[in-house]
């Protein structure tokens, strides 16, 4: 009898020792949609190294942001920053992120997400404007900060 209970509390305790480094889907939920936020506050007419500071905050220090459509990787803060800051030079008419969908995993949170924004890139001489249906891919470490980016863009 002692064996066949301890045999139950071994098995029951397994589940919650694993589930342990998952974060709660409200979690979850509310640091996507700040990330977001400020995604898309980096992004405007305004924007200063204060909302880039504030979006980098969100990375962990190890981390991996891939735009799988273009191929590009980023796993440095400081690469990260100075490309984020060389944007600013950029004239911004307006930008705006719009989440659509949500789905959560294991501390994962895949973010299917609209984009409208009319820019002029310093680069070029010509205004465009887009809109932008995107699926993003947030893997969180279990501090809660996101150690891997996967944009696929639309």
């Amino acid at each position: 009898m002692r064996l066949f209970l301890l045999i139950i509390f071994l098995l029951s305790a397994v589940p919650t020792a694993m589930a342990g480094d998952a974060l709660p889907e409200s979690i979850l939920k509310e640091k996507t949609e700040a990330f977001m936020r400020a995604k898309n506050a980096r992004q405007q007419p305004g924007t200063t190294e204060k909302d880039i500071d504030h979006f980098i905050s969100f990375l962990a220090d190890q981390f991996v942001d891939e735009h799988v459509k273009f191929e590009v990787t980023v796993t440095d803060n400081d690469e990260l920053r100075k490309g984020m800051t060389l944007k600013l030079k950029d004239k911004v008419f307006f930008s705006n992120i719009k989440i659509e969908e949500m789905m959560f995993g294991k501390n994962v949170v895949f973010v299917k997400y609209t984009e409208h924004a009319k820019v002029k890139p310093s680069h070029m001489d010509k205004v465009v404007e887009y809109t932008s249906t995107n699926i993003m891919s947030l893997e969180f470490n279990k501090d809660g900060l996101i150690k891997h980016i996967r944009r696929h863009h639309g």
